[in-house]
C-alpha cells in the first residue's frame, strides 16, 4: 500500500519553552481533504507550517512527521507537491504585473516572473490553461493591483495550481472577501477537491467548508479538540466549546452554518 500523504505521530512544537501545538496522531491519505478550525492562537498556522516544513517538531526517535513515508523530505519535494494560498499573499504583491505573470510565478516559487530566469512559451501556455480552467482567462493581461480582492484571490489559486501539486493548502481564503468573492473561492475549492486533489482548508468558519471536504480537525490552545468526519465533529456542542461561546450549527445542502 502507498504511504499516506502526511502522517503525524506524537508531534510537539515548542517556542520559547512553551508547547504551542501537540498532535498525538493524524494520518492524511492521498487525495483526502481536511478542514482545520479554531480560534486565533489555536495552532492552525503552526499545523500548516508543519506540513510545509516551515515549522519543525521536537525530535523523536520515531520521526514525528512523515511526508509520503519520508522522514526528511527536502523543501523542494514539499514545494513541488504542495500549493499554498493565503489571504495575506495579495498584500505581498507591490508591483504592477499582468496576472498571467503572477500565475507563472507559481512555477518558480515566486509571486511573479523571477528575474534573470527564462520563462518559456510552454510555461506561459500552462499558466493560461490553468486560468481558463478556473474561468479567469479574461484577467490574464489585467494589472494584478487593479483587481478586486476576490479576483486577486482566484489568480493566487491559479498560481498555486500551475505546477500541478498533489495538495492545496488554503489559509483563511475567504478573509476580506465580499459574498461574490466568497462564492467563487468556495466554488473553486469544491472543484479542486471534487477532482480528487487533496485540500487542506484552515478557517474560522464552518461556512467555508465545501461539501467535498469530508473531514474536520478542531484545534484549541494548541491541542486537538476533535478530529473525524465533519458530521460528527461540527456539532453545536463541539463548536461552542471550541470558541467558548454558545453556538448553534445547522447543516443545509452539505454546508454547515454557524449561529449565535
Amino acid at each position: 500500500m502507498a504511504a499516506p500523504l502526511f502522517q503525524l505521530n506524537d508531534v510537539t512544537v515548542r517556542r520559547a519553552g512553551k508547547d504551542i501545538l501537540r498532535v498525538p496522531s493524524l494520518v492524511l491519505e492521498e487525495g483526502e481533504s481536511l478542514a482545520v478550525l479554531g480560534p486565533n492562537g489555536s495552532g492552525k498556522s503552526t499545523f500548516v507550517n508543519l506540513l510545509t516544513r516551515e515549522a519543525l517538531p521536537l525530535f523523536r526517535e520515531d520521526p514525528p512527521v512523515l511526508f509520503r513515508g519520508q522522514a526528511k523530505p527536502t523543501l523542494a519535494d514539499i514545494k513541488a507537491q504542495v500549493g499554498f494560498v493565503s489571504s495575506g499573499m495579495q498584500a505581498q504583491i507591490s508591483v504592477h504585473l499582468p496576472c498571467v505573470e503572477v500565475v507563472e510565478g507559481g512555477l518558480f516559487g515566486s509571486l511573479g516572473r523571477p528575474m534573470r530566469v527564462p520563462v518559456s512559451p510552454e510555461d506561459t501556455a500552462r499558466a493560461l490553461a490553468v486560468m481558463e480552467e478556473l474561468g479567469i482567462q479574461n484577467l490574464a493581461q489585467r494589472d494584478v493591483m487593479t483587481l478586486s480582492t476576490g479576483q486577486a484571490r482566484r489568480v493566487l489559486i491559479a498560481r498555486a495550481l500551475v505546477h500541478d501539486p498533489s495538495v492545496l493548502v488554503f489559509d483563511e481564503p475567504c478573509t476580506g472577501l465580499d459574498p461574490e468573492g466568497m462564492y467563487h473561492v468556495r466554488r473553486t475549492m469544491s472543484r479542486i477537491a471534487g477532482d480528487g486533489r487533496a485540500v487542506v482548508l484552515v478557517t474560522h468558519y464552518p461556512e467555508d467548508i465545501v461539501p467535498q471536504i469530508g473531514r474536520a480537525l478542531l484545534l484549541k490552545e494548541g491541542r486537538v479538540l476533535a478530529d473525524g468526519a465533519k458530521a460528527d465533529v461540527l456539532t453545536s456542542a463541539n463548536l461552542s466549546e471550541l470558541f467558548g461561546v454558545p453556538l448553534t450549527v445547522r447543516e443545509l445542502a452539505g454546508t454547515y452554518h454557524l449561529f449565535t
